[in-house]
């Protein structure tokens, strides 16, 4: 029995559908990770917006066409949010987020030609222990924790992944040292990363330092500015394995649209925090999320993001167009029209590229672990995470090299090695 898996939105969704996989290799199935020809087909599906929802129902029509007769299992925040849009398609099982890892034995209950269970399992209270991810990557993302706490205005996914609950610290620890060789760089993701805890109290560094000794790169997938102060930073400087990265999460640099946001910071104390990384990190990294077309923001509101945005100089910006999500407190605000949102997202596209080619050539050697070759170049990423093209005239995936900045190229960087580390 061939078996594919398909995952959309985040990297904690990946994650979960990597343990998957690894659960159905582990019985023997013949497992795709990716949109393949199978008899059974797991769609993981998100919920962020409601364009990544209708991607999640668009891809139940791409699976019959490769498979008419194929069954499919959907799991995940879009079916957690309606799973009646799922059932109407006629999928032989629509569960949600909580028992994924349970997804495998229903696979067997196919083959076996049993019923299927009819109801999606209720949102756990603790943090669901299951089989660890597959690795197949030099990069190996562990997730360390689930749901959140935050209720941000225009945020579905509190109500979709539950509350805030942490994973218990020996199993992430035991994840990380059964690694395979391979991996040179572990990455802690979960839906609110900041909010990890170890007995009830703030566990983000304590893990990070049990984790250096295994001398692997470490590298944290997104940050809440609430959790950065100079105690933390600092020690976070002293690590030896801690890659000068932070994706901290604006959303908005006007004070007025983050409280209508309902999140729990001024740009001023964003700043300050961005001030601090800078301060034990000369060149770090720093990321970050911007909504733009929120219902309260008004041009000036924006304008004042805008130059916010580009006052801190990131090197990078995610954007997104506001989505209404039926359900958040948002929803009840009346909606911006589509085309000042689309004209917004492109004034701050345009003011992304400009911060990215500022940091890029701000990087003169840089610290590269390579993780694939694309076309002619191979590929990885820097520790302050520059997405590196390298020309070589030998295997060097799975290699870390220090490299040179030639110039900016594509959304990174093309660079010549120096000498391998």
């Amino acid at each position: 029995m061939k078996i594919s898996v398909l995952t959309l939105g985040c990297k904690v969704n990946k994650y979960e559908s990597d343990a998957i996989i690894g659960s159905l290799e582990k019985m023997g199935y013949q497992v795709f990770d990716g949109l393949e020809k199978a008899d059974v087909y797991i769609i993981n599906t998100c919920a962020v917006t409601g364009e990544a929802e209708k991607k999640s129902r668009q891809v139940i029509a791409k699976c019959r066409k490769l498979n008419a007769n194929a069954k499919i299992l959907v799991c995940g925040c879009a079916s957690q949010n309606n799973k009646l849009q799922f059932e109407e398609k006629g999928v032989d099982f629509v569960g949600g987020v909580a028992k994924k890892n349970f997804i495998p034995s229903y696979v067997a209950m196919i083959e076996q030609g049993k019923l299927l269970p009819s109801e999606a399992a209720a949102l756990p209270l603790v943090y669901e222990e299951g089989e660890n991810a597959k690795q197949t990557r030099t990069r190996a993302y562990i997730k360390i924790q689930d749901g959140c706490n935050n209720f941000c205005s225009y945020c579905i996914i509190p109500y979709l992944r539950g509350r805030s609950r942490s994973r218990d610290v020996e199993s992430i620890l035991q994840e990380a040292k059964a690694l395979p060789s391979f991996v040179k760089e572990i990455v802690l993701t979960g839906i609110n990363v900041t909010d990890f805890k170890i007995d009830g109290r703030s566990g983000l560094l304590s893990l990070l330092q049990q984790l250096d000794s295994l001398g692997k790169r470490l590298r944290l997938s997104s940050l809440e500015e609430t959790l950065v102060d100079e105690e933390f930073v600092k020690n976070l400087a002293e690590l030896e394995n801690f890659c000068p990265f932070f994706h901290l999460s604006l959303q908005s640099g006007s004070e007025q649209v983050l409280k209508s946001m309902n999140r729990k910071y001024t740009p001023e104390e964003f700043k300050k925090s961005v001030n601090i990384i800078r301060k034990y990190f000369k060149n770090a990294g720093i990321t970050t999320d911007v909504i733009v077309g929120f219902p309260t923001e008004t041009d000036q509101l924006f304008d004042e993001s805008y130059n916010f945005i580009k006052d801190v100089g990131f090197s990078g910006l995610h954007i997104f167009q506001y989505s209404k999500r039926p359900g958040t407190v948002a929803a009840r605000l009346n909606d911006l029209p589509s085309s000042i949102k689309k004209e917004r997202a492109k004034k701050l596209e345009e003011l992304d590229k400009l911060l990215r080619h500022k940091f890029i050539s701000q990087n003169k050697e840089v610290s590269v672990l390579i993780e694939e070759k694309e076309g002619e170049f191979y590929v990885g990423y820097s520790k302050n995470y520059i997405k590196c093209y390298i020309k070589s005239n030998k295997d060097i995936v799975g290699q870390v090299v220090l490299a040179k900045i030639v110039q900016p190229y594509l959304e990174g960087a093309e660079a010549e090695i120096m000498k391998n580390k």
